[in-house]
């Protein structure tokens, strides 16, 4: 018998055959109304969930589905998941820590070049057939922020460091001396020692805000600031003052808080490079979270322990 799986994530859909060949049945509602439908319709039975950090899934969702014995988020973030709830419930919650931090990197780094660069203003122009020159300065050489660093973080300083001969420091809830790259007791300090200042953390209530209006004063007006995190990490009133007035020079943002709804404000700026939280969504990356997730359920539904449980506090 197949095992029935309620899947909330768009971007696996080219996997539903690989994931139902494992042996589960797959009810794609990766929409909110089809969500909504899919728990009324189908929540008695459903015993696994696939969803990620920012879709989540919560305690009302939860108590709708009194099968439900797993819950697995595609990436390494997990803030919009209740764990208290599912504790409650005796839910089991896991995650995918580093499956995808190549490709986040990858993206990461793309948007730090594309807003020094001004990359996609650059493009415009020449289809709107202009032939001018764009300053942007150099990235080689410069000061390098991570907030964060975690796997990703890590993967981030190994580009910039090796890639880049940037030099590297971070700000982290846990120093790492091993890391060899230089700590920050606060994201003010680390800021204003940065040329490029990326954000690297999880999110929820723990990191809300944590680049406000005083972290984005001490990376200042030539200094720029990257988000491939999460949305809630950043004020983004603060960020668009501060961009609009010049006070930092850029932004490359994968994420932005409320997303898919994004601030017209920020929008219209020119100083700004926007992607909709695409950085872990390379086909290998992709694969390998898929693979994880399989390998999570696979092992639930067998007897054993999961292979990345997300630890309670």
């Amino acid at each position: 018998m197949t095992i029935p799986l309620l899947v909330l994530i768009e971007s696996v859909q080219d996997y539903l055959p690989e994931i139902e060949a494992r042996g589960f049945r797959a009810i794609f509602a990766p929409t909110a109304e089809s969500r909504a439908q899919a728990i009324r319709d189908h929540g008695a039975e459903i015993r696994v969930v696939l969803t990620r950090g920012a879709t989540g899934l919560y305690a009302q969702e939860m108590a709708a589905m009194p099968t439900l014995e797993i819950v697995c988020s595609l990436g390494v973030g997990y803030e919009n998941i209740d764990l208290a709830a599912a504790a409650e419930h005796g839910i089991v919650v896991t995650h995918g820590p580093g499956a995808n931090a190549v490709s986040v990197a990858d993206h990461a780094m793309a948007l730090l070049l594309g807003a020094a660069r001004r990359l996609p203003q650059a493009d415009a122009s020449v289809r709107q057939g202009h032939w001018s020159g764009f300053m942007g300065p150099q990235v080689t050489g410069k000061r390098l922020g991570i907030l964060g660093l975690g796997t990703i973080g890590l993967e981030i300083a190994r580009r910039g460091a090796n890639g880049f001969g940037m030099s590297v420091g971070y700000y982290s809830r846990s120093v790492r001396p091993q890391s060899g790259y230089a700590y920050f007791d606060s994201p003010r300090a680390l800021a204003a020692a940065s040329d490029f200042l990326v954000v690297a953390t999880p999110g929820g209530a723990d990191t809300r805000h944590l680049v406000d209006a005083q972290v984005l004063e001490a990376l200042g007006p030539e200094g720029y600031l990257v988000n491939i995190a999460r949305g809630s990490v950043v004020d983004t009133q603060a960020l668009i003052a501060a961009l609009a007035e010049r006070r930092i020079a850029g932004a490359g943002l994968d994420v932005v808080d409320g997303e898919p709804e994004v601030p017209q404000a920020l929008i219209g700026l020119d100083n700004v490079v926007l992607t909709p939280h695409s950085a872990g969504r390379s086909p290998e990356a992709v694969h390998a979270t898929v693979a994880l997730f399989l390998d999570n359920a696979t092992a639930h539904f067998a007897g054993k322990p999961v292979l990345t449980p997300v630890r309670r506090a």
